[in-house]
């Protein structure tokens, strides 16, 4: 028993030490996002400062108006200090995916960052040129996301659908190509776009259609793609997350 004891407590010991350190990296990488957002983004602090102090003067007011300012004024600066940190996030996440948008790859990145019962296969279908066609199973069907040249990617969407919809039946099928023009989702509205699209299939369906369709996994014709848009991609999504878990 004694030696029970002493290893469950070394491994909550351990696991403790773990969590500080996991906490420890995720402040680092917000502290060098901030460092990185503040220098490109000038209208960045005075955002962030302004919610804090609109927040505290109003928190304050109504205090001042029901004689509980004092009880009050810590609530204002929570509340403060919360919104200016999601005012951080959105801009950090804005200025990633405009220095993304136009790059190979940055359509297979957006996707990577999905949240949800998504299942993304990238570059089912792609040219040398870094073309490629991803296949996106989710509550909605089948998405089918093209990015590249249009010219070249309508034609690889087309040829994929084929091939797809003689294995999921009514399944609905989507086709979305990423770009800026019309008739095309914008890099920064991609996740977006995925989530307004209407429920049509539950999850055991899901994984009926996933199961027919891992045999085409094995006949990929994509290039392979860069693992990020960007240089620091890995880091600046790994940031992302770590916004969205606080």
């Amino acid at each position: 028993m004694a030696k029970g004891s002493k290893a469950d407590k070394e491994a909550k010991a351990a696991a403790k030490a773990a969590r500080k350190q996991a906490s420890k990296e995720r402040r680092t990488q917000l502290w060098q996002a901030f460092q990185i957002q503040r220098k490109e983004d000038k209208l960045l602090l005075p955002w962030m400062i302004g919610a804090l102090v609109a927040s505290i003067v109003v928190f304050f007011v109504i205090g001042l108006i029901f004689d509980i300012e004092w009880f009050l004024l810590p609530l204002g600066i929570i509340v403060g200090g919360l919104a200016a940190f999601i005012i951080f996030g959105r801009r950090v996440q804005k200025t990633v995916y405009a220095k993304a948008d136009g790059q190979a790859g940055a359509a297979a990145w957006a996707l990577d960052n999905l949240q949800g019962a998504w299942r993304v296969t990238q570059a089912v279908a792609g040219t040398t040129q870094l073309d490629a066609v991803h296949r996106v199973l989710g509550r909605p069907g089948i998405i089918l996301v093209g990015e590249g040249n249009p010219g070249r990617v309508k034609g690889l969407v087309s040829q994929e659908k084929k091939r797809v919809a003689r294995l999921v039946g009514d399944t609905p099928i989507y086709e979305i190509v990423v770009g800026n023009d019309e008739g095309q989702v914008p890099l920064a509205q991609l996740q977006k776009y995925l989530n307004k699209l209407p429920r049509n299939i539950d999850t055991k369906r899901m994984d009926s259609i996933e199961n027919r369709l891992s045999a085409l996994n094995s006949k990929k014709t994509g290039a392979a793609l860069p693992k990020g848009p960007l240089p620091q991609g890995a880091k600046m999504r790994s940031v992302q997350r770590t916004i969205r878990r606080r």
